[in-house]
């Protein structure tokens, strides 16, 4: 494959990826970092961009992506797991609250005095944004041309042109850290980066990514695992460059006031900077932002439920996926993310749990019990931290959690998950109980 079509997959990639999250929470977080701002961006970076990287490379490895990682737990485990990370990715969170925040950055702005309300012209964008999506979302092999070559140029352009321009206009120094950020800014910026949703997105990314390596003529298992590799590190490069830049514009506006999230943020910064010109330039990076992902996530759950489900086409489940995100998209942002924060919280540990052990699979063997052991004990704290974000509080089940090392951090559930592994370890040892992968090879004789 030549390098140039390596780059627009890699842009691909990138456009898929870079979505409404990509945008509103680095700025966010520069506000509140201040001075503390690059420990806080380098953790961001690192489940923002880092572990994306990591299970688009473990996807690549593996026969059947996702879930046959999942598998390696239970049979049960890899298909439900699987199916609730399309799911929640795809028509559930991901698509809905993309296509609100289209809408609350790309047309809400220029309604001015307009008298129907909001739900109205809500139902309205989103009707016309959907069609869209589902037109392109039925020709995944043109995506590539579409998004590569034309759609993500188009957005980095407009990004690099907002950026420039802050760097150059904005040059106040930077703020004292808010209080999250004050102490442990790698940690908080660590797990602000799974409010991106890209490592689960990274889950279903990598089934597109492989199909349109297969499309251009890469087969070999080792030349798929290599194209997507720099695929990623081309997206991953972006990714990173695009957060430090947004987030720092963020980190100097904190001078400007205090605002509640990073669409208001971002919004008051284009308009310093580019006056009603910044405000066209913001309203188009959005649409096109959320846009491609859009695209990237209908294309991503059509591919995987036709082949969990063969009997059905590729444009029934694209229909399906579009219409329930356009449902639910019109329930409203706050109520999408009210319930999709406390998931991500649950579901991140899991993934990086999983994903991490993919890589030290064969130091173990592949021993189901290990899987087991580090996944069962990491979803018992995990599970109980979504929980508590949802507002259920078990004081008794808290108190314990909040002993665990690195529980003040939010990274209550490394240890355990440590722990579990390390139990499956021994108790694989007296078992004396078969691999994963010598009862595959029994199955194949």
């Amino acid at each position: 494959m030549k390098k140039k079509d390596t780059l627009f997959v890699g842009l691909m990639l990138f456009s898929m990826f870079f979505g409404a999250g990509n945008l509103i929470f680095p700025p966010f977080l520069g506000m509140g970092a201040g001075t503390s701002f690059w420990p806080a961006i380098i953790g961001f970076i690192l489940t923002g961009v880092g572990l994306p990287l990591l299970v688009l490379t473990a996807i690549a490895l593996v026969k059947d992506g996702v879930n046959t990682l999942g598998s390696r737990v239970h049979p049960w485990f890899g298909t439900i797991f699987t199916i609730v990370v399309y799911l929640s990715i795809g028509p559930f969170f991901g698509v809905p609250r993309n296509a609100n925040v289209a809408f609350e950055m790309g047309l809400k702005p220029f309604l001015g005095n307009v008298s129907l309300g909001q739900p109205v012209l809500l139902f309205i964008f989103s009707a016309a944004f959907f069609l869209l999506v589902y037109l392109l979302s039925l020709n995944p092999s043109k995506v590539v041309d579409y998004m590569g070559r034309w759609i993500t140029p188009a957005l980095l352009l407009s990004i690099v042109v907002l950026c420039v321009t802050g760097f150059v206009k904005l040059n106040q120094p930077l703020k004292a850290p808010t209080t999250n950020y004050q102490t442990a800014s790698l940690f908080k910026g660590f797990i602000d980066g799974y409010s991106t949703m890209d490592a689960l997105a990274a889950l279903a990314f990598g089934i597109v990514i492989l199909t349109t390596l297969k499309q251009k003529g890469i087969t070999g298992k080792k030349q798929l695992t290599a194209y997507t590799v720099k695929a990623g590190l081309i997206a991953g490069t972006a990714l990173a460059l695009v957060y430090v830049a947004i987030g720092f514009i963020g980190a100097k506006m904190a001078a400007y006031g205090t605002f509640e999230n990073g669409t208001e943020l971002l919004s008051k910064a284009s308009t310093i900077l580019l006056g009603n010109s910044g405000k066209i330039l913001l309203g188009v990076i959005f649409t096109l932002a959320c846009f491609t992902t859009c695209v990237g996530l209908t294309i991503a759950c059509g591919q995987y439920f036709t082949k969990i489900i063969p009997k059905a086409n590729y444009r029934f489940f694209v229909t399906a996926v579009t219409v329930t995100s356009f449902l639910i998209a019109n329930l409203g942002l706050n109520q999408i993310i009210f319930v999709s924060v406390p998931f991500l919280v649950m579901s991140y540990p899991l993934t990086i749990v999983l994903v991490t052990l993919s890589f030290f699979h064969r130091f173990f063997k592949g021993s189901q019990k290990v899987y087991a052991g580090a996944m069962l004990l990491t979803g018992i704290v995990s599970l109980f931290d979504g929980l508590k974000m949802f507002g259920l509080h078990l004081e008794i089940v808290q108190t314990v959690i909040n002993t665990l090392p690195l529980a003040s951090v939010g990274l209550g559930w490394v240890v355990p998950a440590i722990v579990g592994g390390i139990a499956g370890v021994i108790i694989d040892k007296f078992n004396q109980s078969p691999s994963l992968k010598e009862v595959e090879i029994k199955k194949a004789s």
